[in-house]
């Protein structure tokens, strides 16, 4: 689910891109060390790196909140479709399982229009998928039998096969706009400003968040300032302040169909 923690996470991830543009191993845009993290300076930690050169970018979340859920109903979404690894050939009266075995997934073979479902396990081979579904296939046809990845039912008169995955569903709990402060902590000027322009150059040109969850934030320029106040303790800071809309969600699976069953009762 997607909540204050996954924003601090978001942000934090895009400053330390903006901060090492090609990657931690390289320098720095201002060719100092820069730790960048969720959180408020641990005090003599940030005075110990000041003192050394190093530079900080903390990220936090400011109290000025609002409520921007603007939905009736909390209707499920679908932010990853099913996939399935396992196929199933079928040749006359037998058929032939192929593929990958991966997790979670339904196996379905439709025998004379009758649907056997086999829930596949984590330790499963295709042999195994096989021997299940003969198993469940030999109460209703006794001739059913397996030989390796094969199924064979000899008294069929038509056979099909499906699999089936599970989608990741998601749907909005609701919605808050929250401020969020990027910090930028240096023992000079040029240090700041070269951080701080990096950092707000690569926010400025997103507004949409993605998240884990498949939800999506709306970012937004709120204000930026910067002090000198503290130039004899060799702290210069820069404070960049963006809102964020997003959504706290909730994230559940669901399983692909495979097989309907009618039941009809005569009157």
């Amino acid at each position: 689910m997607a909540d204050l923690s996954d924003v601090l996470n978001q942000i934090v991830g895009m400053c330390a891109t903006a901060v090492y543009p090609k990657g931690t191993a390289q320098p720095s845009v201002a060719n100092v060390g820069v730790k960048v993290y969720a959180g408020w300076p641990v005090p003599n930690v940030l005075e110990a790196d000041l003192t050394e050169g190093k530079a900080h970018v903390s990220v936090y979340s400011l109290a000025t909140e609002r409520k921007t859920s603007r939905h009736i109903g909390r209707p499920w979404q679908t932010a990853q479709d099913p996939v399935t690894s396992i196929t199933g050939a079928v040749n006359g009266t037998a058929m032939t399982l192929g593929g990958t075995v991966s997790t979670p997934q339904n196996v379905c073979l439709n025998v004379n229009k009758k649907a056997y479902v086999y829930a596949v396990q984590a330790t499963d081979t295709l042999t195994s998928i096989a021997t299940a579904l003969a198993a469940l296939i030999h109460v209703d046809h006794s001739l059913t039998t397996s030989n390796a990845n094969t199924v064979t039912i000899p008294d069929a008169n038509n056979v099909s096969f499906i699999a089936g995955g599970f989608a990741k569903m998601v749907r909005e709990l609701k919605r808050q706009e929250k401020q969020f402060q990027i910090a930028v902590w240096a023992s000079t000027p040029t240090v700041r400003d070269q951080i701080g322009g990096a950092i707000d150059s690569a926010l400025a040109s997103i507004n949409d968040l993605v998240f884990a969850d498949g939800s999506h934030g709306i970012m937004l320029y709120v204000r930026t300032f910067q002090t000198d106040q503290q130039e004899k303790s060799m702290l210069y800071r820069r404070d960049i302040v963006y809102s964020v809309d997003y959504a706290t969600t909730q994230v559940s699976d669901a399983a692909q169909f495979v097989a309907t069953i009618l039941n009809i009762k005569s009157s």
